[in-house]
């Protein structure tokens, strides 16, 4: 019988159903009991034979007395299949890693960004990334309280994900902090509203997992940028910064005012639609139609706002000022380009945001969180095609003489043009509440983008998506480079540089046959508007991409300097 069957609890057939209590004699104590026929009788002694008499029967492979052999080792214990190896530490890992047969080795080097170093750990396997560096924790008394970091953890996460930051550049924040701090062995998940993250001391320890849900989002990339300061401060090796200031430098965040008031921002996106229709032909009288149009709109939508409406509905709302005043102009026969004020409006309107994040998570493999921002992004533009329809519907009903042929009457105007798109960059940068000092900036880049577009569509007579995306792939390239030397996030120096290239003239025109009753030409101008869409958020990953790829910006020396600038 093995050592397992010994250990086995006793069966209950074995006891009878019959034995009586302690102490209570059994009626079948005087009967005797059933043995074997080779049993010695009761009474009969049989001596056995001493050590001076005939040898015990023993079996023939028993050891002779006298020979010495050396005892058999002691039985291993018992343990899991997952335990730890006795040559491996957890604090001092291995300094190599051999990968898999056909798995590139990938080398991480300081010099990068702690954005670039995060990113290619995070899309490799668990299995197969690096040995990681010997990270310094930070001066806490007995080492990181596991739970704490991990919040800390989430609330970065929450604020980089509400503030628009893509899927994969959250999960880079958050794998940095929990290292920053000497958890290497963790695994954040980032969806469209729900951040999680897990941490395993070891093979054989329980995990330890948290989450954080995302209820409300904002634009505010003065927020964004302090945020990606304070990570770039926990993962640099030469600031330890301690749990309780993290927290209190979260707080300060928290609690930031935004760089601009209510008025400038509502200024801001009149002049928005100003310079959009600028760029669609229009002209001082136009400028000022769109401007009034799309303010009024943005009061309305802060009047839906403050009644607790979904955005959806606060879409709808601001997308009809523009197109009344465009209407109106329209029936009351003045020499304008109703287009051109509609067009105007929309640009003010249109998330370009959203989309670039969306195409951005895509490519990048977060597919439920790609389709999340798609999703919104098809409701807000439901929103805006809705508000536009009933007034489009109303003004042909009443009369006006709407032409959806204008669309081919836009004249080629470069040096307004190239200033119309500057101030859109302008203006869009403030509505993002983005940091004073990267709208100058964000503006070049912007008329950088509508020079390229320019010359490859208007000079080139190349195709407007493939212009587009060629003018993207700038915007992210130019704004790659930018933020690598801020050590900053790229999404303030690349969101509102493609404001020009966002596709409201296609849009507008497309609604416009919608509402005549002219569907298929509709359509068209529609399908237009998407591919645009996508050539620029495509353009703008692949300039990121690209940059990161062949371009090593970012030092230690550089980190340095870049510190010295923001004051630290």
């Amino acid at each position: 019988m093995t050592d397992a069957e010994d250990r086995k609890p006793q069966s209950d057939e074995a006891r009878s159903a019959f034995t009586p209590p302690a102490g209570v004699p059994s009626p079948w104590e005087s009967e005797s009991e059933i043995t074997s026929e080779f049993a010695i009788p009761e009474g009969l002694a049989v001596p056995r034979t001493g050590p001076g008499g005939e040898s015990e029967t023993t079996s023939e492979f028993a050891i002779p007395d006298g020979l010495d052999v050396t005892p058999a080792p002691p039985a291993e214990a018992e343990g899991s299949a997952f335990s730890t190896p006795r040559t491996y530490s957890a604090k001092q890992p291995p300094p190599a890693f051999t990968p898999a047969g056909g798995v590139p080795l990938v080398s991480l080097t300081k010099d990068v960004p702690w954005q670039d170093r995060m990113r290619t750990m995070l899309r490799m396997p668990v299995a197969e990334r690096p040995a990681p560096e010997k990270a310094t924790p930070k001066p806490e008394e007995g080492g990181p309280a596991v739970p704490r970091v991990l919040d800390l953890t989430l609330r970065i996460g929450e604020l980089l994900l509400a503030g628009g930051e893509g899927a994969e550049d959250v999960e880079a924040a958050m794998f940095a902090v929990c290292r920053s701090y000497g958890l290497d062995r963790c695994e954040p998940n980032v969806t469209f509203t729900l951040l999680s993250i897990s941490y395993q001391p070891s093979l054989v320890d329980d995990p330890v997992t948290a989450s954080r849900t995302v209820r409300r989002r904002g634009t505010d990339y003065t927020r964004l940028a302090a945020v990606y300061r304070l990570v770039d401060d926990l993962s640099d090796d030469e600031t330890h910064i301690s749990l309780e200031e993290a927290y209190r430098r979260l707080a300060e965040i928290r609690r930031n005012r935004h760089p601009y008031p209510g008025w400038v921002l509502t200024v801001a996106s009149g002049l928005l639609a100003g310079a959009a229709s600028v760029l669609v032909g229009g002209g001082p009288l136009v400028f000022v139609a769109a401007a009034v149009g799309a303010m009024l709109g943005d009061r309305l939508a802060w009047l839906c706002a403050g009644r607790g409406l979904p955005e959806f509905y606060q879409f709808t709302v601001a997308a009809m000022p523009p197109a009344a005043i465009g209407v109106t102009l329209t029936l009351a026969h003045a020499d304008v380009t109703a287009s051109a004020v509609i067009t105007g409006g929309l640009f003010a309107l249109l998330p370009g945001r959203a989309l670039v994040a969306g195409v951005q998570d895509g490519l990048t493999g977060f597919y439920i969180t790609a389709s999340a921002r798609l999703l919104e992004v098809l409701y807000f533009f439901v929103g805006i095609v809705a508000g536009v329809l009933v007034v489009l519907y109303f003004g042909v009903q009443l009369g006006a003489e709407l032409n959806p042929d204008a669309a081919l009457a836009i004249s080629e105007r470069p040096v307004w043009q190239i200033l119309a798109s500057m101030l859109l960059s302008l203006t869009f940068a403030v509505l993002l509440q983005q940091e004073r000092h990267t709208v100058l900036m964000v503006t070049l880049n912007g008329g950088v983008a509508w020079v390229v577009y320019g010359a490859m569509h208007y000079a080139g007579e190349i195709s407007p998506v493939a212009s587009t995306a060629a003018a993207a792939g700038v915007v992210g390239l130019f704004g790659q480079l930018l933020s690598r030397y801020r050590f900053a996030s790229a999404l303030p120096y690349t969101t509102a540089a493609i404001g020009p290239l966002l596709p409201g003239s296609a849009t507008y025109f497309g609604l416009l046959a919608i509402a005549q009753n002219e569907v298929d030409a509709g359509l068209v101008f529609l399908t237009q508007a998407v591919a645009l869409a996508m050539a620029i958020a495509i353009g703008v990953n692949l300039g990121s991409e690209i940059s990161r790829m062949f371009l090593r910006i970012g030092s230690a020396e550089k980190r340095r300097a870049a510190k010295r600038t923001r004051g630290f």
